[in-house]
């Protein structure tokens, strides 16, 4: 039995962990995850916990920051371009660039490139417009919903709870096995376009919402995602 929810609207790939995201007509699930996605990471060298990347909660202008692959269709081997806030074009691995960083972290980092994505738990992040137009409500203002980082946002009325074990097939035969809500940190305090923190919206999440927004995902079947694609239920 299959049952359609709704259909794909929007779609986007991280190539740095943490800096601005590519929106994209279509994505390619593999195994590891999405190609592409958080395949380079800033990482602080002193810290030796379990979380030691550079991200927006050290540094908030790293959203600022917009990386794209000069070959989209095969990122493990292509040069990466970032554009700074100012304009600028900066091949990625430009020390002046890792420079820059470093000075407004405060500390000593590196970039590290992983071929299976730097992901803090699992590989696909969704969310849905139902879940966000709650997310709206409860806060009393429209958020950006590229403050969550989604990779795949479903236009669609179905509580996100409901589809958590669920297996979400897409037109093309990719599918996707629903896990958990995403745990949010201060990471969504942050306004995509001008990097100023708003702690409110951290608050809402919290109280309104037990921490979660969003869903975390595996894949469940490898192939491309593509803008507009049906969305069903397999139940």
């Amino acid at each position: 039995m299959s049952r359609l929810i709704g259909h794909v609207r929007d779609l986007r790939r991280f190539p740095v962990k943490s800096m601005g995201g590519e929106a994209r007509d279509a994505l390619e699930l593999r195994w590891p995850g999405i190609l592409g996605d958080r395949q380079f990471a800033f990482h602080r060298l002193a810290e030796r916990g379990r979380f030691p990347w550079l991200t927006a909660r050290n540094v908030a202008a790293m959203v600022l920051h917009h990386p794209c692959y000069a070959d989209p269709d095969d990122p493990r081997t292509s040069a990466v371009t970032v554009r700074t806030p100012e304009g600028e074009e900066m091949d990625l691995h430009d020390p002046a660039l890792l420079a820059r960083l470093a000075a407004e972290a405060g500390q000593p980092i590196g970039l590290m490139q992983v071929g299976r994505g730097v992901f803090d738990t699992m590989p696909v992040s969704l969310g849905t417009t139902g879940g966000l137009g709650l997310v709206d409500a409860m806060h009393g203002a429209a958020l950006d919903p590229r403050r969550f980082r989604l990779n795949v946002l479903i236009e669609t009325s179905e509580p996100e709870e409901a589809l958590k074990g669920r297996r979400l097939a897409f037109g093309s035969g990719a599918a996707l096995l629903v896990n958990e809500g995403i745990p949010r940190c201060a990471m969504v305090q942050v306004d995509p376009d001008t990097a100023l923190r708003d702690p409110s919206v951290q608050k809402t999440v919290v109280h309104h919402f037990d921490n979660c927004v969003g869903l975390y995902a595996a894949t469940a079947a490898c192939g491309a995602i593509r803008m507009g694609d049906a969305v069903v239920v397999l139940d």
